[in-house]
Parts: structure tokens; C-alpha cells; sequence
């Protein structure tokens, strides 16, 4: 698995990158949609809201018009001073008062200079839509047109008239729609706050809060911390935080199903593995014993070859998937020399072999590690490098060296061989489970098993830099065991 309870080849999900204040989240979407909506509102409401706001201004001129009219009627003609009838006007901001009775129409004040009529409306007859353009007429483009306004005579007359001026209606109106626009404002954002703050807690931090539960299961499904516990909520969400916990669950419960299916897969990888190696030694054994004359011997080695031979090929066949633990080494100082010797001589190693084998290491040197771990990982790269040697051509060296010395506390083992070497493609890949080591038949487990065992005991393994098709290199360290009396330096035996 490439991360936790991660597939190979799976991509890691990545949260999002920051996207700005252009790109709000989804609380502050919410509250924009929500600002958007009760200025769209406020539209719909202001626009009869402005026709209608005309019709009460101009209503108020014509009540007033029609009080003014009901004195100028019963008032002797030419008895009331001028001074008092350009007073009226001008509160009415009025420039002629009319009234039209029994079809005689009468004039009751005017100005010394009216001026021409720009726009007639008639307050008697209402049509909405025309009463709503023409008050967007007054507003936008108003400035100081005169304006006949006609309506309900008092008593018994036909209809009153007044001839005004449009500014005072334009300054009116442009008043009562900033009026508007600022309580629009206020409203817009006790409406968006309100909605904003029941939205974020009823919906965006119960999602943040699945989101975030989301998160941690990806990376820790094996913890059981991170499963979600759902709330108690009868709604949608509830129902989604109800079904995110059961595939949680489910998931979680499958994960662990195939853990326990790898653990024992690779265990039974690493047992056939190291029991192939052991009867890979105990054919080499007994090839020898067939070169004596005993004939007991000779009648049952035959058979005995055959069963291994099968055991050997069963063995090769069989792999798995899985992690197996190894038993806890028991440590203890180890003569080095003395286990490479046996090691050798299992695999039928030594001076005069083919491949031959070259041991410089001093007969006192002594490591701190579990000698049958150790034994597992020196019969796994000695078997590599004779492997590795068979198959080069007759008239190539074919020289294993193993060589050791002491620095800091600590014992270096260098095992080299002539071999064409570690295959580039594989290099970053050799410590790894069934990476392969580039050999025929090889199940890609022996150096694995290897440095498991090795760092087990406190040491390490790694492959050292080679030129190309000139063999391999490992070198190996362990903790030097206390009382080892020799000290050798680093290049010591090679040159």
C-alpha cells in the first residue's frame, strides 16, 4: 500500500487550493445570493412604490388647490391683495389655480407670467403602467418642465387644475428613493446576516464537519477515532451522516480483512523463501554424500534429491501478499569469521570453488546480533552472488570477497562480488517485497527478509555505488559486540 489503508496507484485526494476572495465559499455565496435576492425584492417593491409616491405629492398639491379654490371662489373678484395670492402660489409651488364648474371654466390664480404647459396628468383616470413610466420620466430626466395636473373639483365642480413646476416633485422623489435604497440596505443585511447564520449552522458547518471527517478516514482508516459518529438530525443531512458512518464501517471492516489476508500471505512468502534456501543447503549436502562409496548411501541419496528437488520447485511457486513479523532476535556476540565459514560451507563456498570465495576478516571479530537472523542474511547474498556468477562466461573472474573491520563501535561487512552487477531499473526498487533482484526464479523477498532481520538487530543494509556490469556491493553494519580487542582500518585486505 502506498500510504494509509491507501491502494497502490491510487492517488492521494488533495484538498482544494485557496480560491480567493472572488471565490467565496459556500457560507459567503449564500449570503451574496441572499443580499442579491432582497435587492431584486426591493426593486419590485420600489418601482409601483415611485409611481404611487408621485400620485400622493401631486394628491397633496390638489388638496391643497382645492382648499385654496374653495376661498378664491366665494372671494370678490380682485379683493384679495396680490402679494397674498403669490404667497398661495408659491406654496403650492404653483404658478395657476383653476376651476372648471357646470363647463365654465375659471381662473382663480395665476402668475404674471405662466409659463407654457410641458406635460399634462390627469390624477381622475389612474393606469398603473403609464403612472410608472411617467414618474421614471420625471425622475430621470426631469429638470424643470411645467407640469398640468388635473383632479376632483371640491363641491360640485367638474375637475381642478394646477399649473406646477416638476423640480419640486424630481427633488421629492430622488429624497424618497434614497430613503428607500437605505432602508433596502438595512434590510439586505439583516436579512443576509440572519440567513447567513441560520444556513451556516444549520447546513455549510455540518458539511465542513463531514468534509472534515472525510479527511481524516482517508488518512487514518485503520484508526478508529476517525470514524464519523452521526448526529441525531431526521433531515437530509442526517440521513447522509447515517450513511457516510456505515460505509465507514464497511470500509474500514474490508481494510482490515485485507490486511490480515497480506499479513499471511507474506508470511508464508518469507517461510517458503527461507525453506527454500534450506533445502537449496541440504541438496548441495547431499550431492556430496553421492560422491561416496558407501552403497547404502548411494541407494537412498538418489530419492532423497528427487524429494528435495519437488520441495525446492514447490517452494519456488509459491508466493503471497501480507507482512509477516519475525520472532524477537536474541542478541549475543557472534564470531563473525567463524559464522561466514559455516555459511560458506553449506553453500559449498570456499578458496577453490567455482565461484571462489575470498574471507578477509580477523578470527576475533566479534558482532552483537541473533546468529540464526544473521545466518538468513548472509546465506541469502552469498546464494545471490554465486547465482549471480554462474552465469558469466567461462573466462571471467569469478570472485566473491567478503571483508570486515571496526569503526566507531560499530562492524562494517562488505561482500562483493564479480558479477554484471545490480540492473539500474531495479536499484530503487531492490529493498522492496517482490521487487525482483533481476534473477530467474527469484521471488524478490530474500533482500527484504534481509534488512528486516538486520535493522531487527540494530544494523543496516545498503548497495553501494558500482560501475556498471562490475559486480555488486553490500555492506552491511551491525553493533560490535563488547571485547572485541582488534581494530582494522577501513580499506584493510583489498588495497
Amino acid at each position: 500500500m502506498s500510504g494509509p489503508g491507501r491502494p497502490n496507484g491510487q492517488a492521494p485526494i488533495r484538498p482544494s487550493a485557496p480560491i480567493g476572495l472572488l471565490r467565496p465559499g459556500l457560507s459567503g455565496r449564500l449570503m451574496l445570493l441572499s443580499v442579491l435576492f432582497v435587492l431584486i425584492a426591493e426593486v419590485l417593491i420600489y418601482v409601483p412604490s415611485i409611481a404611487s409616491y408621485r400620485n400622493s405629492w401631486l394628491n397633496d398639491r390638489l388638496a391643497q388647490g382645492r382648499a385654496a379654490a374653495l376661498v378664491l371662489e366665494r372671494a370678490p373678484p380682485d379683493s384679495l391683495p396680490r402679494d397674498l395670492i403669490d404667497d398661495l402660489l408659491r406654496g403650492m409651488d404653483a404658478t395657476m389655480i383653476a376651476l372648471r364648474i357646470e363647463q365654465s371654466r375659471r381662473l382663480l390664480a395665476v402668475a404674471d407670467m405662466p409659463p407654457p404647459v410641458e406635460m399634462e396628468i390627469d390624477l381622475r383616470q389612474r393606469h398603473p403602467f403609464e403612472e410608472i413610466m411617467n414618474a421614471f420620466d420625471i425622475l430621470l430626466f426631469g429638470s424643470s418642465r411645467t407640469m398640468r395636473v388635473v383632479g376632483p373639483a371640491p363641491g360640485g365642480g367638474d375637475f381642478v387644475e394646477l399649473i406646477i413646476n416638476e423640480r419640486q416633485l424630481r427633488t421629492a422623489m430622488l429624497s424618497f428613493s434614497w430613503s428607500i435604497l437605505q432602508v433596502s440596505l438595512v434590510i439586505c443585511g439583516v436579512v443576509a446576516a440572519l440567513l447567513y447564520l441560520v444556513l451556516n449552522m444549520q447546513i455549510v458547518r455540518p458539511v465542513k464537519a463531514l468534509a472534515g471527517a472525510l479527511a481524516r478516514f482517508r488518512d487514518q482508516p485503520e484508526n478508529a477515532r476517525t470514524l464519523l459518529e452521526p448526529s441525531q438530525r431526521a433531515d437530509e443531512l442526517g440521513d447522509l451522516e447515517r450513511s457516510i458512518a456505515d460505509m465507514q464501517e464497511s470500509l474500514r471492516q474490508q481494510l482490515r480483512q485485507r490486511e490480515h489476508l497480506a499479513n499471511l500471505g507474506l508470511a508464508v512468502a518469507k517461510i517458503n523463501h527461507d525453506l527454500r534456501n534450506m533445502l537449496a543447503s541440504a541438496q548441495l549436502m547431499a550431492d556430496r554424500l553421492a560422491a561416496t562409496s558407501d552403497p547404502n548411501v548411494k541407494r537412498f541419496v538418489p530419492k532423497m534429491l528427487e524429494t528435495l528437488d519437488r520441495a525446492i520447485a514447490f517452494c519456488q511457486a509459491t508466493l503471497a501478499y501480507g507482512k509477516a513479523q519475525e520472532q524477537t532476535p536474541r542478541l549475543g556476540p557472534v564470531a563473525l569469521l567463524m559464522l561466514v565459514n559455516d555459511v560458506a560451507e553449506q553453500l559449498a563456498l570456499g578458496p577453490e570453488s567455482d565461484p571462489a570465495l575470498q574471507v578477509d576478516i580477523p578470527s576475533n571479530l566479534r558482532v552483537s546480533a541473533d546468529p540464526d537472523h544473521l545466518h538468513r542474511v548472509l546465506t541469502n547474498l552469498l546464494r545471490n552472488a554465486r547465482s549471480a556468477l554462474e552465469s558469466l562466461p567461462a573466462d571471467r573472474p569469478k570472485v566473491i570477497r567478503v571483508a570486515a573491520h571496526v569503526e566507531e563501535g560499530l562492524v562494517w561487512l562488505d561482500l562483493r562480488d564479480s558479477g554484471p552487477g545490480i540492473p539500474p531499473r531495479i536499484r530503487e526498487t531492490l529493498f522492496q517485497a517482490f521487487s525482483g533482484g533481476g534473477q530467474r526464479g527469484s521471488t524478490g523477498l530474500g533482500l527484504t527478509i534481509a534488512l528486516e532481520l538486520l535493522r531487527g538487530m540494530g544494523g543496516d543494509m545498503m548497495l553501494m555505488e558500482t560501475p556498471a556490469g562490475q559486480g555488486a556491493h553490500f555492506r552491511i553494519s551491525l553493533p560490535e559486540a563488547d571485547g572485541t580487542g582488534s581494530r582494522i582500518s577501513r580499506d584493510g585486505g583489498w588495497g
